[in-house]
């Protein structure tokens, strides 16, 4: 397996960055309007002060002025010691070597698969290709995720963060396998996913609805669109987007309007039910897609299969060859 540098194209396949207007929620609910409690936000902030706690351990492993050879020029902010960044013809993001990458943790097909690796699954989650890749992902992760978990709380936002990182990582590992993937954005585009859910699942109890859903869906279209430029890991974006869809059907429900001031009046006016029959279909189609998802993905990757074997076409999801580069790289 290749692990070269960026500019030669066998290096990091780095999970691009998502984004969304922090307007977004403001527009719509009835429930977030009436909602007397918040949740307090520091899950979220413990996620990002953990993601550059790491970045900076790796610089510290990476130790340019010692480890580097020359041969791709000096390394880049000498003043910082050890901290400094490899060359920008090596790693242009500001960051450090691949092979300090793969050293910590880098999501590998051989080392997952032949090497009994799969804790890369996990760990490729929290590492980043540079500087620019970790703002990049940071920014996404406290938009998007301060306001659900105020909302939602932080177990649950907990739980589709994580578990939609490691389906980005599954879907990487089956369709990338000459190169190594690092990057959070899997999780951040599982958050993102969770959000167009959340709105589909509590449909009827709010406002804005037909604005809020375009919104949505013309970001989303937006963010995976970026993931077709190379060096990106779109698969890592595509399956993080789906299990955080999913994910959403079963832990952000909201109970349906009325039923917070159900003791408030008439008992032949309130609410019988605290959810609609179409969110329990939601969640339980949902649920099922999941656990088969997530097992067939699992047994094909440790039985070593390639997923572009099984699909002639997916791996222009995440790299589209145009005359200015060459997606073979």
């Amino acid at each position: 397996m290749a692990s070269g540098d960026l500019e030669r194209g066998g290096g990091t396949k780095n999970r691009g960055n998502s984004s969304y207007p922090p307007g977004y929620f403001s527009t719509s609910s009835y429930y977030a309007e009436t909602s007397e409690y918040q949740w307090t936000s520091w899950l979220v902030p413990m996620f990002v002060v953990a993601n550059v706690a790491v970045f900076i351990v790796v610089m510290s492993v990476n130790n340019c002025p010692k480890n580097n050879l020359g041969f791709e020029g000096g390394c880049v902010a000498k003043f910082l010691g050890r901290l400094s960044f490899q060359p920008l013809k090596e790693n242009p993001l500001f960051g450090p070597s691949s092979s300090t990458l793969e050293k910590l943790g880098a999501l590998e097909w051989d080392k997952v698969v032949h090497g009994h690796q799969g804790w890369r699954l996990v760990t490729c989650i929290w590492l980043h290709a540079g500087v620019i890749h970790l703002l990049a992902n940071m920014l996404s992760l406290v938009f998007i995720g301060i306001r659900l978990e105020q909302q939602f709380g932080f177990v649950r936002v907990g739980i589709i963060y994580l578990v939609s990182g490691l389906g980005g990582s599954i879907l990487s590992s089956l369709f990338i396998q000459r190169n190594i993937s690092v990057g959070a954005s899997g999780a951040v585009f599982g958050l993102l996913g969770a959000m167009l859910s959340e709105l589909l699942t509590n449909w009827s109890i709010y406002t804005n609805k037909a604005a809020a859903l375009f919104t949505l869906v013309v970001i989303i279209a937006i963010n995976l669109a970026v993931g077709i430029l190379p060096h990106v890991d779109n698969f890592a974006h595509i399956g993080g987007f789906l299990a955080g869809f999913l994910l959403g059907f079963v832990f952000l429900l909201r109970p349906q309007f009325g039923w917070m001031e159900r003791q408030n009046v008439p008992a032949e006016a309130r609410v019988k039910s605290k959810h609609k029959a179409y969110q329990y279909v939601y969640l339980l189609v949902a649920l099922v897609l999941l656990i088969v998802g997530f097992t067939v993905g699992l047994v094909m990757l440790f039985r070593g299969e390639n997923g572009n074997d099984h699909c002639s076409w997916c791996h222009y999801l995440s790299c589209v060859p145009t005359s200015r580069w060459n997606c073979g790289n």
